[in-house]
């Protein structure tokens, strides 16, 4: 039992540090506040815990038997990530437009008028973009149902462990998320500056837009 609790743990770990989506949304929550990414992030490790209970009580498993739901999940979520970059990409060229000021700004020059400055968004729509996000990967369901069963012990109750499991991996994720959202707020000064933040939006957009076009291009 020890054992699989070490194994799982590593892997776990390990997953959690994989860059995709998720890291890229609560990021780019993060630099608006640390109370929106740390939202983010619960919504998303709520995405996580949904999964691995789903798989627990084997519902993950028709989506991974059914290539009918797989594929219709995967074209959405493929949707939501192009949506999501179309619109990063959107704010990124709407602030050039309107922040002339803050960028002479952040220069070091005096300039009369006000200046851009943190973004302040309802903490549902935080909680649920983090939620949407992970929903959005159909293959975190697929991924659930294959990689949490192979660390039940012999003999131990598989449901009982797999909804172990599941609460663990949706902690670890949420320990490794909050250090992200923890380094990105430290930083905050520096994201908040006109043109860091424009040309983050960029990358967060073209990132976004290329991961939803590669999960709508990809075959299982």
């Amino acid at each position: 039992m020890l054992e699989s609790l070490i194994a799982f743990t590593g892997a776990a770990v390990l997953i959690a540090m994989a860059p995709g989506p998720s890291t890229v949304v609560i990021m780019r929550e993060s630099m608006r506040s640390r109370r929106a990414g740390l939202l983010t992030t619960l919504g998303n490790e709520t995405g996580v815990l949904m999964w691995g209970v789903a798989a627990a009580l084997g519902l993950s498993a028709l989506l991974a038997a059914s290539e009918l739901a797989y594929d219709g999940l995967r074209v959405a979520g493929a949707a939501v990530l192009v949506y999501f970059g179309v619109k990063a990409l959107w704010r990124a060229r709407r602030g050039a437009a309107e922040t002339p000021a803050a960028e002479v700004a952040s220069a070091g020059d005096a300039v009369q008028g006000p200046v851009e400055g943190p973004v302040v968004v309802p903490g549902w729509r935080s909680f649920r973009l983090g939620l949407i996000t992970n929903f959005a990967n159909p293959k975190a369901g697929v991924f659930a149902v294959s990689f949490l069963p192979q660390f039940v012990p012999d003999g131990a109750p598989v449901l009982a462990m797999l909804l172990l499991f599941s609460a663990m991996w949706a902690l670890i994720d949420l320990v490794w998320y909050s250090g992200i959202v923890w380094l990105v707020a430290a930083a905050r000064r520096w994201f908040e500056r006109p043109r860091v933040r424009r040309r983050l939006e960029q990358v967060s957009g073209v990132v976004l837009v290329g991961l939803g076009i590669r999960l709508a291009a990809e075959t299982r």
